[in-house]
């Protein structure tokens, strides 16, 4: 499994590591995924596997980068304090490597959370701050709330069928030595892939370079400066095929193939602040959480 730097920071993770949205795979594919070099593991509290992450990495503590992620309804400073306590009792374990969050909560000061992220920090209860759904005005206000840490991830919804993030926050994000962790990366439904792709570019490439569909797909995001990615997997088996995403490269001109050649959604900027809108709104409200 290679690896890369996670942001500015001297450590490095693993290219591919492994989600748990809406996961119900056990601990044997986690452990798996660990065993393979796939030590990135990602949860958080509203996904409700905390304490399924906490049990696949009981006595292996070491070998794991842990991530997850605090809700937005728990960003005031004495909230997210609890919230983290109460991951890390379910993690079983005494410090978070990378603590999240999850969504901009545009009804909380961010100056509140990012001193309270910073506070954890400091206490040695994480070692990193990152975030996630953060477009490039929500990145902005974070960082320049914080005093003496940086962000160094953002998690994102990124793959060869969905690339809103191209329009702009990428750049953002390298240029500032951000993360890429990219969620989704083989979007709700792998099928979705075939209607995205008529002209069987995916399955040529695949069958040329003898591996799967699903491999070339995760291996064009890997391929990418400053992209990880965390595709979630419920077997064993499908934790050795993401696993084999990773190790090799194809030649230039044919992730530039797929980049053209798969159909790819990509939301606006009207599109993005309309939804950032929307979201504030409905926060103040207290109806978004």
């Amino acid at each position: 499994m290679e690896t890369k730097f996670l942001g500015n920071t001297h450590v490095k993770i693993p290219e591919i590591g492994f989600g748990t949205w809406n996961y119900a795979g056990g601990i044997e594919p986690l452990q798996a995924a660990i065993d393979h070099g796939a030590f990135l593991i990602d949860t958080a509290e509203n996904y409700g596997t905390e304490a399924v992450v906490g049990e696949a990495i009981r006595g292996r503590r070491e070998q794991v980068f842990l991530a997850t992620k605090a809700a937005p309804r728990n960003f005031r400073r004495k909230d997210l304090i609890a919230a983290a306590e109460r991951s890390l009792r379910l993690l079983g374990t005494d410090y978070i490597d990378l603590y999240q969050l999850h969504w901009p909560n545009y009804a909380v000061p961010i100056a509140e959370t990012m001193s309270a992220m910073e506070e954890l920090a400091d206490a040695g209860k994480i070692r990193f701050i990152g975030v996630s759904n953060f477009y490039v005005p929500d990145l902005r206000r974070a960082q320049a709330a914080l005093r003496k840490h940086r962000i160094v991830s953002n998690q994102v919804r990124y793959s060869l069928v969905e690339r809103t993030i191209e329009g702009g926050l990428w750049k953002y994000c390298r240029e500032n030595a951000i993360t890429i962790i990219a969620f989704s990366p083989l979007d709700t439904n792998f099928l979705q892939f075939q209607a995205a792709d008529p002209q069987g570019e995916l399955a040529r490439i695949a069958a040329r370079e003898q591996k799967t569909r699903a491999q070339v797909a995760l291996n064009w995001l890997i391929a990418k400066d400053g992209v990880v990615t965390i595709p979630k997997a419920s077997s064993i088996e499908h934790v050795k095929e993401d696993c084999g995403a990773s190790g090799w490269r194809l030649p230039d001109q044919e992730y530039a193939l797929l980049a053209k050649a798969i159909h790819y959604r990509r939301r606006g900027a009207l599109e993005i602040i309309g939804r950032r809108l929307a979201r504030n709104v409905l926060q103040h409200l207290g109806r978004a959480v």
